[in-house]
């Protein structure tokens, strides 16, 4: 079940948040930056295999990934479910259900997370106030259409061990900027979750492993990663998995 917190002048804000530089505008005044602490007055945790929210559930807000990791995936009404996307701490859930007003997806906690809501009227009035909230929107925005795009190349154009590198260089390069080891990380992701957000099966995605493994790209215990050779894993993938 989910936790709601409030956010209270003794809570970690906005402007003192070890995560700011990652999902608030660079730059900003500190005055400015202190303004933002009206963003955020609730917090949810929810526990691993938690939902945060549901396929059609009504639009609160969006959410700032505050620790923890969460998977985006669809469900059609046969129950055939596609996973879109792994989201990690300082990144932003639910801009892309903001036109209906009703979320387009499941998001579900990959262990125990927490994240900050942003009420959407709270978000509106300040970002009237600071021109800049509204160029940090757009840049979410941006950045959640460039993801969309990525996925579809992967699965589109890419053979099944490009896919695999590309995946695991971009998981690399998100927790280095968290400021996290580039090169030994835990897949948070079952081999199963992985097959499919990347569109293959889950002896494909085992096979990949043992392969990637035997050829000295990786060691890998369990869910435990130790990335050896960065430069091969780029070339094999053959693409920019920023």
């Amino acid at each position: 079940m989910q936790k709601r917190i409030s956010v209270t002048a003794d809570s970690i804000r906005c402007s003192s948040c070890m995560l700011n530089e990652v999902c608030l505008p660079l730059g900003m005044p500190k005055h400015e930056m202190e303004r933002l602490d009206e963003l955020v007055k609730e917090r949810i945790r929810i526990p691993k295999g938690g939902v945060l929210f549901r396929l059609a559930d009504s639009v609160e807000g969006i959410y700032g990934l505050r620790s923890g990791s969460i998977k985006m995936q669809l469900e059609d009404s046969t129950g055939h479910i596609q996973i879109t996307g792994f989201l990690l701490p300082g990144e932003i859930l639910g801009m892309d259900s903001l036109v209906e007003n009703r979320h387009v997806s499941h998001a579900i906690a990959l262990e125990d997370s927490e994240v900050c809501v942003i009420r959407l009227d709270d978000l509106d009035r300040l970002s009237a106030q600071l021109p800049i909230l509204q160029q940090q929107f757009r840049r979410l925005m941006s950045k959640e259409i460039n993801r969309a795009h990525q996925l579809m190349l992967t699965l589109a154009g890419l053979r099944s061990e490009q896919r695999l590198a590309a995946f695991l260089l971009n998981l690399s390069q998100r927790l280095s900027l968290l400021g996290y080891s580039p090169y030994e990380f835990i897949l948070r992701m079952s081999r199963e979750e992985i097959g499919n957000f990347l569109g293959l099966t889950l002896e494909t995605v085992s096979r990949l492993f043992s392969r990637f493994a035997r050829e000295g790209l990786l060691k890998i215990s369990q869910r435990e990663v130790h990335l050896l050779d960065l430069a091969a894993l780029r070339t094999l993938a053959g693409t920019e998995c920023d």
